[in-house]
């Protein structure tokens, strides 16, 4: 198995999971990040897979050699990340993706999971959306992700099979820690100040999914029957794990005890969206979301006590995506196309 974005906040859980699930694993990453690492779980420390530390955009047919399926993860992952260099996010997220399911499929490789977002349904909207509800991306990185579920679903045929997962909202604990994610910032906020001073109302809705079922939705992608996951698309999340982001925040302020949740009046943010997930766990029935968003707080919150969490860290650039990458071109360690300068 082929995975992409091996080192990230997806990647470091999902790898040793499917190892252990009885996968050869070989990954790959370009490596933004490598210097965020949160934390190490003693239960969890194994021997990592092989990896090829080299940009999507440079991936050839030799890598691909003796795969059965490719996960693939490696993408600039947010909507602010990907207005920092647009043309750089269609660069990477769109073409190096339909790329890399090309070779895929010229190399013989018969399956192919792409990360997708459930950001694609865009603003705005009141009803239960679905798999066949229309998209309305809002930014690049959502735009890209439409293109790429059309271009290589378009790929799809008896030897090859391509299935497009649209993840709600990530929150939960991961080595690769990512405190632009809105549960994460939230409770690092309560944990480091004590208050949550929300500058929004907190009325737009937004799915969550623990980074661990997406990690288990994955995994099921990838070993289900061909004619369960031939070109489909399924949401991934849990019915009732649709939440307005001021009931995110209230959770959080329950389980940090003591901390103050103010609310604004701004409602400018656009981007509100509820979603269905029973397809995804009718088409897969060995699936089901094990983490709702009070677990996943609970879970933080013992993280955060048993590391200490600090502000210091809580900043630290490399568990913020964008900030990241802004450091790294300030640097000169990246070229304007994102590519490193060595």
């Amino acid at each position: 198995m082929f995975l992409t974005g091996v080192d990230g906040y997806i990647g470091s859980l999902l790898a040793p999971r499917l190892m252990e699930r009885g996968h050869d694993v070989v990954g790959l990453d370009t490596g933004f990040y490598r210097e965020g690492w949160l934390y190490t779980d003693p239960a969890q420390v194994r021997v990592g897979p092989q990896t090829l530390w080299k940009d999507l955009r440079r991936v050839d047919a030799a890598d691909l050699a003796g795969c059965d399926c490719i996960v693939h993860l490696a993408e600039l992952s947010n909507d602010p990340l990907g207005e920092l260099r647009p043309e750089v996010t269609s660069q990477i997220n769109h073409a190096a993706s339909v790329r890399l399911a090309r070779l895929a499929k010229q190399t013989g490789v018969p399956r192919f999971v792409y990360t997708s977002s459930c950001s694609v349904y865009g603003a705005g909207r009141h009803d239960i959306l679905t798999e066949e509800s229309p998209t309305n991306p809002q930014t690049t990185y959502a735009r890209c992700k439409v293109l790429v579920e059309s271009d290589i679903g378009a790929l799809a045929d008896d030897r090859f099979s391509p299935v497009f997962l649209r993840n709600a909202t990530a929150y939960g604990a991961s080595p690769r820690m990512r405190f632009d994610l809105v549960l994460n910032n939230l409770a690092g906020l309560a944990r480091t100040t004590g208050r949550i001073t929300m500058t929004s109302d907190g009325t737009p809705w937004r799915p969550l999914v623990h980074v661990l079922d997406i990690c288990e939705a994955i995994a099921h992608a990838a070993e289900s029957p061909r004619e369960a996951i031939h070109r489909q698309i399924f949401n991934v999340g849990d019915n009732g794990q649709n939440y307005r982001v001021r009931e995110i925040a209230a959770l959080v302020g329950d389980v940090f005890t003591g901390c103050e949740v103010v609310l604004g009046s701004d409602s400018d943010d656009r981007r509100s969206y509820r979603v269905s997930f029973d397809k995804i766990h009718a088409a897969l029935p060995g699936f089901r979301c094990e983490w709702d968003a009070r677990t996943g707080v609970e879970q933080l919150h013992r993280l955060f006590e048993r590391i200490d969490l600090t502000p210091e860290q809580f900043r630290f650039r490399a568990f913020t995506r964008l900030e990241e990458l802004k450091y790294l071109i300030r640097t000169q360690q990246l070229d304007h196309e994102l590519f490193w300068r060595h």
